[in-house]
């Protein structure tokens, strides 16, 4: 048998089957960074990027994500979330981005907070990208998770 669960014993993917497996409170927490110029963190600050509020934008386009991971990444299981949110930090060379996601469920919501930080960061590059065609999407990866049978991970 195969240790990766998408895999059947023939090397065939497969969606994991989790009829069998009990309902529990999910959490998943991602972080990733977007590298920008001091210019365009200065023009964030002040609310003078010409396309609107990046970060509103941005934020919605992480939950949007978040709720449609299942149609995006092959194999995962659509879930109903209960909440999510996607939180920035300005730092002095960039965006500092947290997508948090719960669900109660039978797996897990790793791949939903993933995607909400993945695309966040993707619709901050879209939005200001006449300002700095230089900016960086960086360190993605999950921060911490709970429930389910391996419980809760949290990243060193």
């Amino acid at each position: 048998m195969s240790s990766f669960s998408h895999i059947d014993e023939q090397g065939k993917s497969r969606m994991v089957d989790v009829t069998d497996k009990p309902h529990s409170i999910r959490t998943a927490r991602a972080t990733g960074v977007v590298k920008t110029s001091v210019q365009l963190l200065s023009l964030l600050r002040e609310g003078k990027i010409s396309k609107g509020n990046p970060l509103d934008v941005a934020k919605i386009a992480g939950i949007m994500a978040a709720k449609n991971t299942a149609h995006l990444i092959p194999l995962c299981h659509p879930l109903a979330l209960t909440h999510v949110d996607v939180a920035f930090q300005l730092l002095d060379d960039g965006i500092r981005l947290e997508a948090t996601v719960t669900a109660e469920g039978k797996t897990g919501v790793e791949m939903e907070a993933l995607t909400a930080v993945s695309v966040a960061a993707l619709t901050l590059y879209d939005m200001c990208k006449a300002v700095d065609h230089e900016m960086t999407i960086t360190d993605i990866f999950l921060s911490e998770k709970t429930g389910g049978r391996s419980g809760h991970y949290l990243r060193k």
